[in-house]
């Protein structure tokens, strides 16, 4: 029997559940995906011209080796020059040697990696890896929103960077989903959720593997099952996904920044199957709403969606940097 090597990636906005599906799929026997998303996309793909140059190859290393998150992988450096050079120069698949590498040091045939929207290049993802598969996980963005200033509370963006977010990682995929039916599947949280053993199932045949009842209890990443239990005040749930991640929003969001995010998102709300929650307003509220609110939020929602433009577009000039605390300052491994 042919040992399935297909990478899976896994895609979606942060607080959408990639760390939970991922710790569902590395407890199959043969899938390997490192517990912390490598980013190398987001922070370093098109950022140091033709990587045929070896010079910017070894500028693009010597960075990402850097990198916390790719630290993480403990890499081999000399290993990934030599196999770099081997084959195809292209920022895929040096990505794809980093996560192979980690994947061998596991005893497991198939790779794969959770990156935050990493659906932003999924016409390359595919042109690297045309059997990859690729799973978008989904999460109403009232709920990611609440999450998000659990974690963040000081966050800049606020209702209007997250009602950007939403429409700007849904377009792709229903773009993606139009141009690669057999590759790209959306997965939304809820469902995970809700009926997590039917939801595995469905994505197991999309990968191409067996489902297996150990998935559920999350044999493979008990570190994060351990969290989510802990999150949930029940050491005997099973499966480790509470209820309790769903509707967050109605206790977690004020009256303001819903109406706003639901104004901006309704439509494609509803094409994902969530709905739109009712909102009254006090005629000072409303006036509050329309005057300084709502035009504020979408200032924010502008402005989130132009930078992402030109980071996205001009890599090279306006590319996205990892945060200072993220990047270690000490001579690189095996240099």
């Amino acid at each position: 029997m042919k040992t399935d090597t297909r990478p899976i990636f896994i895609g979606g906005l942060d607080r959408c559940g990639k760390t939970t599906l991922r710790a569902f799929l590395v407890s199959l026997p043969n899938i390997s995906i490192p517990a912390v998303g490598s980013n190398m996309w987001t922070y370093f793909y098109g950022q140091f011209g033709d990587l045929s140059n070896n010079e910017n190859f070894e500028r693009c290393l010597m960075a990402m080796l850097h990198y916390k998150h790719v630290r993480f992988l403990k890499p081999d450096a000399d290993q990934i020059r030599s196999e770099f050079k081997q084959g195809e120069q292209t920022y895929g698949r040096l990505f794809g040697i980093f996560l192979q590498q980690f994947a061998q040091r596991e005893g497991k045939s198939r790779w794969g990696e959770q990156t935050g929207l990493i659906e932003r290049y999924a016409d390359i993802v595919f042109k690297t890896y045309p059997e990859g598969r690729m799973i978008h996980m989904l999460r109403d963005p009232r709920d990611r929103y609440a999450e998000s200033l659990r974690m963040w509370p000081k966050g800049k963006g606020r209702a209007g960077g997250a009602a950007a977010r939403w429409l700007y990682t849904t377009t792709l995929a229903k773009h993606n989903l139009k141009k690669y039916p057999k590759q790209y599947k959306v997965v939304r949280f809820e469902d995970l959720v809700r009926e997590p053993e039917d939801t595995l199932q469905d994505i197991c045949e999309f990968i191409g593997e067996e489902y297996i009842p150990e998935m559920l209890m999350m044999s493979g990443a008990p570190e994060h099952r351990a969290k989510l239990l802990r999150e949930a005040g029940n050491d005997l749930h099973v499966p480790p996904l509470s209820q309790n991640h769903i509707g967050l929003y109605r206790a977690g969001l004020s009256k303001p920044e819903t109406a706003f995010m639901q104004s901006i998102t309704k439509t494609s709300l509803r094409e994902f199957g969530y709905e739109v929650s009712p909102l009254h307003f006090s005629p000072s509220a409303a006036l509050a709403q329309i005057t300084w609110h709502w035009p504020s939020n979408f200032i924010r929602f502008v402005t989130w969606l132009g930078i992402e433009f030109f980071q996205q577009n001009y890599p090279e000039t306006f590319g996205r940097n990892p945060a200072s605390h993220m990047v270690i300052k000490d001579a690189a491994p095996s240099t």
